[in-house]
């Protein structure tokens, strides 16, 4: 007889685990969040007056990642990650701005280093995307940005915890410069919204900052929740509400969100982990996540390899002309790691999965490759 699970298992099987894997942002959700998402496996977002229960929820873990971010009165909503976040805030961004003046090409200045879901944006919203240069720790350049923007610029943007190389751009100077050009600022943190607040070292980056419009976070990333569980969070009401469609059919009378159906799985498992850990224990996670960044760098280091700079956060990239060859042997042998191309560099995520015993293996697995490429 026919046995649809033991299908599904062998598919499953061919999936590399987390525990080899030093290339992804993601993780390992807590045995809590695996809980929550379950408990809440039918509910669907889109449609609030049926699952008024889950919406009130979505507000509780609002008003906490605003907390965190240092506005409990932020505006927002859980989305399915950070591409859905930028595009909705430069959207927003858009919007407003539109209203308040005539704008015949819209454009938004961004880093060289931001995420390829800027153009994404480019593409879906008609925004003409320009990439401001880095100076030469590779965070973005204030003046560069600045001679990027004109009277058709509708939004700039800085990054918290870039994707290659985990730096965290010059936020209170982006921030300042949004004030004096009167321009939205947006702060894609999907990977350090979680981790910078919990950082020995305080960067500035959130909406303790008076230009930071809205701010990426994602639960499913260091947040250690269930997939899909991104976040964008608003400073102002209106440019949530500059999002607004009417949905007559439902049990409310508008969406402001991308995506029509939703899942409160995210919601869930995202609020489960804060409510579990809390600060506290997220410090803990964090501080640890940094530590194993640290052993890497020092076990890569007596190898002969240098990072390309000191890690900021728990994301590290080592120069070698033999980038593509490693990834491609490590990968043969069912270990994952990621490349840079400027400068050419093996770049390696430090994720809660990451242990001491990772390490290890990883290093142990990585020698071997080195005699053979």
């Amino acid at each position: 007889m026919f046995n649809v699970l033991s299908e599904l298992e062998k598919f499953r099987a061919e999936d590399i685990p987390y525990s080899r894997v030093l290339s992804s942002m993601c993780t390992t959700p807590l045995p809590i969040a695996l809980k929550a998402h379950e408990l809440f496996i039918e509910t669907n977002l889109g449609d609030p007056g049926i699952f008024a229960g889950t919406w009130k929820l979505e507000q509780k873990l609002i008003k906490m990642l605003g907390e965190l971010l240092h506005n409990p009165n932020a505006k927002g909503y859980i989305c399915s990650g950070g591409t859905e976040a930028n595009i909705q805030a430069i959207r927003a961004a858009r919007n407003v701005i539109r209203r308040e003046r005539k704008i015949d090409r819209p454009n938004i200045v961004v880093p060289e280093s931001a995420h390829f879901s800027f153009e994404k944006i480019g593409d879906i919203l008609g925004v003409e995307v320009r990439r401001a240069k880095l100076d030469e720790e590779f965070k973005v350049d204030v003046a560069s940005v600045e001679s990027l923007v004109d009277e058709n610029t509708v939004g700039i943007a800085g990054i918290a915890g870039t994707t290659e190389l985990g730096q965290i751009d010059p936020i209170d100077e982006l921030s300042k410069l949004a004030l004096q050009l009167g321009v939205p600022l947006h702060v894609d943190a999907a990977f350090g919204g979680f981790v910078i607040p919990f950082m020995n070292k305080p960067y500035p980056f959130d909406f303790e900052l008076e230009g930071v419009t809205s701010i990426t976070i994602d639960p499913h990333k260091m947040g250690m929740a269930t997939i899909p569980a991104g976040g964008i969070l608003f400073r102002d009401e209106k440019f949530l509400n500059a999002l607004i469609v009417e949905t007559p059919y439902l049990t409310s009378r508008y969406q402001y969100t991308l995506t029509g159906t939703r899942p409160g799985t995210g919601v869930a498992s995202a609020y489960a982990v804060l409510k579990h850990l809390g600060y506290k224990g997220m410090k803990q996670i964090v501080d640890e996540c940094m530590r194993m960044t640290a052993l890497l760098v020092e076990e890569m280091t007596s190898l002969g390899f240098e990072p390309v700079i000191e890690p900021v956060m728990n994301v590290v990239c080592f120069k070698t002309e033999k980038a593509e060859k490693i990834k491609e042997e490590l990968y043969r042998r069912r270990w994952v790691i990621s490349t840079i191309k400027n400068p050419r560099a093996i770049r390696l995520v430090v994720m809660p999965h990451v242990t001491e015993e990772v390490v290890k293996g990883f290093i142990s697995e990585l020698k071997s490759v080195l005699r053979s490429v």
